[in-house]
């Protein structure tokens, strides 16, 4: 979801992850911890910090409200220059809370607002009209990585690892990704947001998710720098944070170096006929490491693949805006099950039972009408909608007090 914290790529060390995230957060929902987000003002610099390191500073509504206040308000405040977001402790940001969506499904809309105040923050953080800089050293994905990309500088190191694997348990890709995933090179959008494959910091800087690699050892410095800076002017920011980066080489097995096989099997019409491409693909020497991405893909829920497919294909025809409200139209819309109970048995299989096993509905993509997929996408009845400002004067309103979903 924006940012599911546990729906991570299918592999044993992040499966474990998952489990350690679980863990950790039944300890944290009984911990009242009023700072989330720690905000701190520091001569021209505002640093926000994520602060819930033991649940790898997963998303809540607290983290949202908090986020979204004090960007209004360093964003108005003249003595303000240059903004810092971290994660304390070793994640960046895991992404969202499946438990609070699977615990809420039972409950129409129980999980509007914190949709609607995520992707309206979302909208915010890609316009936003001072320099910010993303410290990322850990995991990013999902949500998290929403408070990464669209910085105008990322800074990432060796431990970052980022995903975008929502399809794989029934949902999509969201939180602007369907925006971001649709303007990378070919097809490697339509790659990562049906596969859920991880990146690394390198390969993050390579194709321009992240404009920046510095080896962790060097972060805490670079942050004393930046914190030292009595400017917020673009060229200096960069000037300082390249003092303390690395060009970037690939590894020879970087998925990056796999672009001609993604783009010749990703740019087929249907989720289907990129799977057949790929297995042909993954049947010729050297091609071994197509092998288990096709098992993942073949595991993940039909509905899920299909509807993210459409959400990045359209994205390449939209506007930030545009992609933000069809994104929340899908949400809501597979949230209370319109065509499928996919998302919440994705969770369940996942992180709930635990047996990844999940009971997909429909079970295979031939059931799964496209007449059904169009009803996702549909605009939602009355007044529910994100509300995106038109205008730089009204740019901070459209809140979900004063939304019709409130």
């Amino acid at each position: 979801m924006f940012g599911f914290r546990a729906c991570l790529p299918p592999t044993p060390l992040l499966h474990l992850l998952s489990r350690q995230i679980n863990k950790m957060a039944q300890v944290g929902r009984n911990i009242i911890d009023e700072q989330v987000v720690v905000g701190e003002e520091k001569g021209f610099v505002r640093l926000a910090t994520l602060n819930r390191p033991r649940q790898l500073n997963v998303i809540s509504s607290e983290v949202v409200l908090k986020l979204a206040e004090y960007l209004e308000t360093w964003e108005k405040d003249d003595k303000t220059k240059l903004i810092l977001i971290k994660g304390a402790g070793r994640a960046f940001s895991a992404g969202g809370d499946l438990k609070m969506f699977y615990d809420g499904r039972e409950s129409k809309d129980s999980c509007l607002e914190v949709v609607y105040r995520m992707y309206w923050l979302c909208y915010h953080i890609h316009t936003y009209k001072k320099t910010q800089v993303s410290l990322v050293n850990g995991i990013s994905m999902g949500g998290g990585a929403s408070l990464m990309v669209p910085m105008k500088f990322s800074v990432v190191t060796e431990k970052t690892v980022f995903a975008t694997p929502e399809a794989s348990i029934g949902f999509h890709t969201d939180c602007g990704f369907s925006y971001i995933h649709s303007r990378l090179p070919g097809h490697l959008g339509e790659f990562l947001a049906l596969t859920g494959a991880r990146l690394s910091g390198k390969e993050l800087v390579a194709v321009g998710m992240a404009t920046h690699f510095v080896p962790s050892a060097k972060l805490a410095d670079l942050e004393a720098r930046l914190v030292g800076l009595d400017s917020g002017d673009m060229d200096v920011v960069r000037s300082t944070i390249e003092e303390f980066s690395e060009k970037v080489e690939l590894d020879n097995d970087s998925i990056l170096n796999k672009q001609p096989i993604i783009d010749e099997c990703f740019s087929k019409e249907c989720v289907k006929q990129i799977i057949q491409a790929f297995e042909g693909e993954g049947s010729k020497e050297g091609n071994e490491w197509i092998t288990p991405v096709i098992k993942g893909l073949k595991r993940s829920s039909p509905t899920g693949l299909k509807i993210t497919l459409r959400s990045i294909r359209d994205g390449r025809n939209q506007t930030l805006s545009d992609c933000l409200k069809k994104e929340f139209r899908i949400t809501v819309n597979i949230l209370r099950t319109t065509i499928s109970p996919d998302v919440y048995e994705g969770i369940r299989a996942l992180t709930i039972d635990k047996d990844n096993s999940p009971k997909w509905n429909p079970e295979t993509l031939d059931e799964v009408a496209e007449e059904k997929i169009n009803l996702v996408f549909e605009p939602l009845e009355g007044d529910i909608e994100l509300l995106i400002p038109e205008t730089e004067a009204n740019r901070w309103e459209g809140k979900y007090e004063t939304s019709g979903c409130a």
